[in-house]
């Protein structure tokens, strides 16, 4: 059994397992933090190109080198940042032969992002499993970058900059990029469309089977709506697939620990981005930060996914403005899918918490932000254009993207940032909030970062892990060791005996798990004609000769064409098929009864030593010695006559069949 991984970041997953003749895909995350290094889409004009200029290096050729990437690298605020087409991490799909993939299984609407990548691109030929929210809220990710992407394109790329001949002239920012030469572009619509068309939808605890080899099955991991761990079993073995998981009481439905218990193989990923700070506090943080800036005049900039934690936003912060007395605050929901966000987070009323589960029965809506929209308090706009003369301020207003790269939070960043009245919250934890904000320096609105991350913290998973008790574990290797802003927190690691097996991009994991056991089925006709013999109680055997079909990973025996049964030559030695009255010697020879027959033959001065693995037989007058343990005997005799002799008796101190 063989685990891949083919992706830098753990919290984008992608890996591939061979287990049982299987090859199976683990997710497929889409790695977009290299978005940082560029510049912003701008969707009107303004500030951050009127501080853009070329990049250039200094000196003789240096400088005559630099001029090629003067037209890619443009120097704002001292940072250099790439201006061309945006350019994505994909997971390393050259490492295996896409071909050999059986299947694949996604975990949540974070780890779907890449797999146009795979569907359109390489010859995958397999199936792809998720639950039906995941594949409805990836598709609305997926669309909703590709709208910002389209909106306002770069058509022009950037690659002189990855060639070896300019890498003494890059910024130290550029240099400590990831493998730049394996990004790629965004794919299409139709990419988007082709790929999920081939998605087969699951429920959590349907059990699939792959290829009669495994069975697989998906269980709420509490994360996100739809998400799921994944169970991967054959008859004997077990491996637990645990993927953005969390334990905190939210409004996905809760994490179910049962059925993971007791795995062979545990494989943990996707825990927090941010181990120093906790979901509830921030939570309240973002509230206090909000209030405090609206009762100052000013306005509210949050860059938020179209999903996930904005939903407990809306819910945390409609309630805190209410009691405060700032009811009167309007609320902005700005994405291209902003429609199709707020309507399939009402639908999905089986994939919800016990208690948002309820409401639907009352019946209610579930969330909290369906009676905002219904009172005019959240609006919610697919752009800017729309907003028109009902956009009034103070406000808070919730958009896209969190990397401030692109979509209508470019817009806001170029207009707000420069009031010192205005603020801007990052409670997204996949960009470094001074990364995203490099481009606009200098900033002159408040900036808070309250990151929630809902994913199994360090204490909880080693609680988990402990619950659950696998056999192994794996994880990333950067699990094992303290995060490098709290080198001293040693308490922010992986604890488990024995040490956990530890992952890389580009490394073959051997997991300790080894086929020991299959299972064989028996064919009727084979079964009626056998005749077992009782030879203890409660156990009875026989022997039989028959073929072994296998097809799909299953095996059957059954009788053996009649043309065989009756040619000898195809028959062997101990063939009970040619020859009905052969006997079968089995079982450990009996000692006292083989001692007593050689004393009715005659041979004397027999000697009989115990030993810690079984007997010594010694017939001085022979030269002979008996060697009986467990597993065998040895008959050490130089006159063959003697031996064959002693062999027939050995044979007549077993059990017959």
């Amino acid at each position: 059994m063989k685990l891949i991984c083919l992706s830098n970041n753990p919290s984008k997953p992608c890996f591939v397992l061979y287990f049982k003749g299987v090859a199976l895909m683990l997710d497929c995350g889409l790695d977009i933090s290299q978005l940082t290094h560029f510049l912003p889409l701008v969707t009107i004009p303004g500030t951050v190109l009127t501080k853009v200029s070329d990049h250039f290096g200094v000196g003789g050729e240096k400088r005559k080198l630099s001029e090629k990437l003067g037209t890619e690298l443009k120097e704002c605020m001292g940072r250099t940042f790439i201006d061309g087409a945006f350019e994505f991490s994909v997971p390393e799909f050259g490492l295996v032969d896409m071909s050999q993939i059986d299947a694949i299984i996604v975990s949540n609407f974070t780890t779907i992002m890449a797999l146009p990548y795979l569907t359109q691109f390489t010859n995958f030929r397999g199936k792809i499993f998720a639950t039906e929210p995941t594949l409805q809220i990836g598709r609305m990710y997926m669309e909703e970058m590709l709208k910002y992407v389209e909106r306002n394109p770069k058509l022009k790329g950037a690659s002189f900059w990855k060639e070896d001949e300019f890498a003494s002239l890059l910024p130290s920012s550029l240099k400590e990029a990831k493998e730049p030469r394996g990004w790629r572009k965004l794919y299409t619509k139709h990419d988007i469309d082709a790929c999920l068309s081939k998605v087969q939808t699951v429920g959590y605890n349907e059990k699939l089977d792959v290829f009669g080899a495994l069975q697989i099955s998906a269980v709420s991991s509490g994360c996100a709506i739809g998400s799921c761990n994944w169970i991967i079993q054959s008859t004997f073995e077990k491996i637990c697939y645990l993927s953005g998981t969390s334990t905190l009481t939210t409004h996905p439905k809760s994490m179910e620990q049962a059925p993971l218990k007791n795995s062979d193989v545990l494989i943990l990923t996707c825990l927090t981005q941010t181990p120093l700070a906790q979901p509830d506090p921030m939570i309240g943080e973002f509230c206090q930060n909000s209030v405090l800036t609206l009762k100052h005049g000013g306005s509210v900039l949050v860059p938020c996914y179209p999903s996930g934690v904005t939903y407990d936003l809306f819910e945390c912060l409609s309630m805190h403005l209410e009691s405060c007395g700032l009811s009167n605050v309007p609320l902005y929901f700005v994405s291209p899918v902003a429609d199709s966000s707020l309507a399939y987070s009402n639908i999905y009323a089986e994939w919800l918490s016990k208690a948002k589960m309820s409401k639907v029965y009352l019946p209610e809506c579930p969330f909290p932000h369906a009676e905002l929209v219904n009172s005019g308090r959240l609006k919610h706009f697919k752009d800017i254009n729309e907003l028109g003369s009902d956009f009034r301020m103070p406000c808070v207003l919730f958009t896209g993207h969190p990397s401030l790269r692109m979509g209508d939070v470019v817009h806001f960043m170029e207009n707000w940032s420069q009031n010192p009245a205005n603020a801007i919250i990052f409670t997204e934890p996949d960009f470094p909030y001074l990364e995203a904000l490099a481009p606009y320096q200098p900033v002159m609105m408040r900036v808070y970062y309250c990151p929630i991350d809902t994913s199994l913290n360090f204490l909880q998973a080693n609680i988990l892990i402990r619950d659950l008790k696998p056999l192994h574990l794996v994880v990333a290797e950067q699990y094992i060791t303290p995060p490098p802003l709290a080198p001293q927190r040693t308490d922010l690691v992986i604890e488990w005996e024995p040490s956990p097996l530890t992952y890389k991009k580009y490394e073959v994991l051997n997991l300790p798990v080894k086929r020991q056991w299959e299972t064989v089925h028996l064919d009727p006709e084979l079964a009626a004609g056998l005749e077992p013999v009782e030879v203890r109680p409660g156990a009875a055997i026989c022997m039989l000769t028959a073929s072994l079909a296998a097809r799909d990973n299953k095996f059957i025996l059954k009788r053996l064409p009649e043309n065989q049964q009756s040619d000898p030559g195809k028959q062997g030695e101990g063939d009970a098929t040619a020859n009905n009255s052969k006997t079968y010697a089995f079982g450990s020879p009996n000692i006292s009864q083989f001692v007593e027959i050689l004393t009715q033959q005659g041979i004397s001065s027999i000697k009989v030593e115990e030993t810690e693995s079984g007997s010594i037989i010694h017939l001085p007058n022979d030269d002979t010695l008996i060697q009986v343990d467990s597993s065998s005997t040895h008959i050490i005799c130089d006159d063959e006559a003697i031996r064959v002799r002693l062999k027939d008796t050995l044979l007549k101190c077993l059990k017959q069949l």
